[in-house]
């Protein structure tokens, strides 16, 4: 996916431009991108007020839409009409505008550039490009869909993200901001931005570079409490769990218990491999080959029957923070019991 937005990107940088395009899916960061690099080279700055229209789905229709694109551009080359939040359209799923902009897509205006951002909505079906009307926008012009990032792609998105910017990161960092962020890739690149500007020039982002500067505790973290768990520090674990209850809003217990599911799962992951080696079991965990050291400790302090009797202990613990079996226990209460289980 990331390798067809950024073929994509650079067609659109190398003004190799299609008189359409219909970019969807469920991580509007590559949909801003995209759009954001077409604004800046489809229409010179000079000529941007009469011939560049950014419109807003919930304040049109296809109607309207399709009005802007079939003008002619002032006194230039060509105009841009760029739709956002293209799902929010009036009738946009009536078949009358679908098929008012299927004509438009299979004969579009040579001087115009039309692009509809279709963002998939939560808890609401996304784009079919088995639709005619999809399917003309990807005969005549580009038709691109990007889905979220599996969490742990994350890692790996962050440090390359960093080089774009041609700055340096430490692996720990990488992992740090996506346990404490995830797949919001909006808010991941606004923070890494806002340490990018308050750093010096060529200093690398360290793990303690976010903890003081994305606001995560130093000693109160995912990281901190797995660490505690692998070496049974009790107390330890126990006042991560107490920090935590105290901050619920910056620690939801949903996502510290995927973390804590991902790192057992892996740890399962190492005792089942015939390779042990450090460079056998990245590629296999699919971390940074910093991190497996992590993982063999681990898998050295707990044995087979017990990592299994944690990854179930982790899911119940999922149920009863869900209202399930537990319908009375806190959070926080949830999350100490699972320490308990954990670590006896």
């Amino acid at each position: 996916m990331i390798a067809a937005v950024d073929a994509l990107l650079k067609d659109i940088r190398n003004k190799r431009i299609a008189p359409v395009y219909l970019i969807h899916g469920d991580e509007p960061f590559y949909l801003d991108r995209i759009a954001d690099e077409l604004e800046k080279v489809a229409v010179p700055v000079a000529e941007r007020g009469f011939n560049q229209f950014v419109l807003f789905g919930k304040d049109t229709d296809a109607g309207a839409v399709l009005n802007y694109a079939r003008r002619y551009p002032f006194m230039a080359e060509r105009q841009l009409v760029l739709v956002k939040e293209a799902q929010q359209m009036s009738g946009i799923n009536d078949k009358s505008a679908q098929t008012l902009l299927e004509d438009y897509a299979l004969n579009p205006l040579s001087s115009t550039i039309l692009m509809l951002c279709y963002v998939k909505e939560e808890g609401k079906p996304g784009l079919d490009e088995r639709k005619s009307w999809v399917k003309a926008f990807g005969a005549k012009g580009k038709l691109l869909g990007v889905k979220k990032l599996y969490d742990n792609k994350i890692p790996d998105w962050v440090g390359e993200y960093c080089r774009e910017q041609g700055a340096k990161i430490s692996p720990k960092a990488c992992q740090l901001l996506a346990d404490h962020i995830g797949n919001d890739l909006r808010r991941m690149a606004g923070e890494i931005d806002k340490m990018l500007i308050n750093m010096h020039v060529g200093e690398e982002i360290s793990a303690a570079t976010v903890e003081r500067l994305v606001g995560i505790s130093k000693e109160y973290n995912v990281f901190e409490l797995q660490k505690a768990l692998t070496q049974r520090e009790l107390v330890k674990a126990n006042q991560i769990v107490d920090y935590f209850g105290r901050n619920p809003k910056d620690n939801p217990l949903v996502v510290i218990l995927a973390q804590l599911f991902s790192y057992f799962s892996k740890v399962l992951l190492v005792q089942a491999s015939k390779d042990q080696s450090e460079k056998g079991l990245a590629p296999l965990l699919g971390v940074n080959p910093f991190f497996v050291k992590d993982y063999l400790t681990a898998a050295r302090t707990f044995p087979l029957p017990k990592v299994v009797s944690i990854i179930h202990s982790i899911r119940q613990a999922d149920a009863r923070s869900k209202g399930i079996d537990a319908p009375s226990m806190s959070e926080s209460d949830i999350l100490r019991e699972l320490v308990f289980d954990v670590l006896h």
